[in-house]
């Protein structure tokens, strides 16, 4: 099954417009599997095989993923049942993100998902918050934004299906155990007609115009197909190695470049957030799982070396860690072409952004589903690919300025690591866009970038930045009525954050064993509401 077939190169000496009768997944993982998963159920009946290649020999590092809400269009698109993942993938809700330190020590905010209060002449609810500050008022995010609120009381509620404001602001996203996460969607491939080859890949060939002809096994065996998808991590084993795609460094931009991770014990009262606190040298995530709760310092080896943040990550746990912290490395950046001729980068082999804001996963769904907007057939046509690479350079680069957003307006003088990432050349779009928001208030998000508005509002307030303007018509309502507004809001939220059930009772409901239904919890919610 294994040897290469006898058939015709893919690159035919005039382009074929024939459709593609063979994929090959190079590596497993949540990459990997995912890209099965997707590609099993949209080929379904096509007559086009999908093989996934992947060696037990090599070790997975499983550590505790934060996701962002648009898992959930992920798995509805592959056909998984959402409560089944949650149950096997140790899974834990997610409102949202609570940044420790990040502006200076002892200050605290936070990046929730959902909406801000409500539109207010059909403006948004962030620039009546500004106005609101300015008359002297002290409202705080939690008090309007419903999932700020239920993350403050460690409780959780499912969006309300009746679309009322504040149990139709809500949004949330996922923990989970990465690890759990690929088992669960290899059971879901294979169920699929994925076939797995546990096999060690040495190298690939590669053929002419920038194709690769065949993947090669330590034992000498190799194998064909028309198309490949390179999953295998850093390595970048297709898209790298063999057809050296190059890689776009942003260390100058993103400086940290190393992990240190360890699991420790679950605690009562299980968070409904990711926590990222800040340290020397770079920050510290905490995520909560159903039995456990993953660690990890991400750090700029610059200023900081292992072992010092080895003690300092350490020192910073909750609990005791409950195996040997592991260590990480990697680069800031990405390919420079993550797609070449029949070679498509997806994962950690396409690039890589720190995890701040829970993008690692999202990037491999939104790779998987860019290539269905462009699937070639067999002339693998040079404008499909031109227009799937222009796209991923544009999504890392607005990432990449969101999370330096965290960054660049700290005040925590005096710390060397923080000192040099106040001193960094900003990138045009990222110095474009923070001008006109400290000028005026006004954020500008492009059709389908990831971070809308109102993310960008939540971490520029809580980095401290303060527009002199305000949005003029704003003052076309009276602020009296504003204020009306607001007060109806804060009492509605109060209600909704009391009535609302821990996030621990939610999670015992949902994983209880007799409990067979979809489940309805919380103040009028359901479970269909996003």
């Amino acid at each position: 099954m294994a040897e290469r077939e006898g058939r015709e190169p893919a690159h035919d000496a005039a382009p074929s417009r024939a459709p593609l009768r063979s994929i090959c997944i190079v590596g497993g993982g949540t990459a990997g599997w995912s890209a099965a998963a997707l590609l099993a159920g949209i080929l379904r009946g096509s007559g086009c095989t999908i093989t996934l290649v992947e060696s037990s020999s090599i070790p997975t590092v499983g550590v505790g993923e934060a996701t962002i809400p648009p898992i959930f269009e992920f798995l509805r698109n592959i056909g998984a049942d959402e409560v089944a993942f949650i149950r096997r993938c140790q899974a834990t809700f997610k409102l949202g993100i609570q940044f420790r330190d990040w502006l200076e020590p002892g200050h605290e905010y936070w990046h929730p998902f959902g909406n801000l209060g409500m539109t207010i002449n059909q403006r948004p609810f962030h620039h009546y918050y500004w106005k609101n500050l300015a008359e002297g008022h002290d409202e705080t995010l939690a008090d309007l934004c419903p999932s700020a609120a239920l993350a403050e009381d460690h409780k959780f509620a499912f969006p309300s299906p009746n679309g009322e404001w504040p149990g139709a602001g809500v949004a949330y996203a996922l923990h989970f155990d990465a690890g759990l996460v690929a088992a669960f969607l290899r059971d879901h491939s294979e169920a699929a007609g994925v076939t797995r080859l546990d096999r060690k890949i040495t190298h690939a060939q590669r053929g002419e115009n920038d194709r690769i002809d065949a993947i090669y096994f330590d034992d000498g065996e190799s194998l064909s197909a028309d198309f490949y998808i390179d999953c295998s991590g850093f390595r970048a084993l297709l898209i790298d190695e063999t057809l050296g795609s190059g890689y776009n460094d942003w260390r100058h931009w993103l400086p940290c470049d190393r992990a240190v991770a360890a699991p420790t014990a679950v605690q009562p009262g299980r968070a409904p957030y990711t926590v990222s606190t800040a340290k020397s040298a770079g920050w510290q995530w905490r995520i909560p799982l159903q039995s456990r709760v993953g660690n990890g310092l991400v750090y700029c080896s610059d200023f900081i070396d292992d072992q010092a943040a080895a003690e300092e990550f350490l020192a910073g746990l909750d609990s005791p860690a409950d195996d040997a912290p592991r260590f990480l490395r990697f680069t800031a950046g990405h390919r420079k072409r993550a797609w070449i001729g029949n070679c498509l980068a997806i994962g950690l082999s396409a690039g890589f952004l720190e995890p701040l804001e829970s993008t690692s996963i999202h990037l491999i769904h939104t790779g998987l589903n860019r290539l269905l907007d462009y699937f070639p057939d067999m002339s693998f046509d040079p404008t499909l690919i031109d227009a799937y690479n222009r796209e991923v350079e544009m999504e890392y680069a607005h990432i990449r300025d969101f999370l330096m957003l965290h960054y660049y307006p700290n005040r925590r003088h005096g710390e060397p690591f923080w000192d040099h990432v106040r001193t960094l050349a900003l990138p045009e779009s990222l110095r474009e866009k923070m001008a006109l928001f400290e000028a005026t208030g006004r954020i500008t998000s492009k059709r389908r970038e990831l971070f809308a508005d109102i993310s960008w509002f939540y971490v520029a307030c809580g980095m401290g930045l303060r527009p002199p303007a305000i949005d003029p018509l704003v003052d076309v309502a009276p602020f009296d009525d504003v204020r009306d507004i607001i007060g109806q809001m804060r009492q509605a939220l109060r209600q909704f954050r009391t009535a609302a059930p821990s996030h621990d009772a939610i999670l015992d409901r949902l994983l209880d064993p007799n409990e067979n239904r979809r489940p309805s919890f919380g103040v009028g919610a359901g479970w269909a509401g996003r």
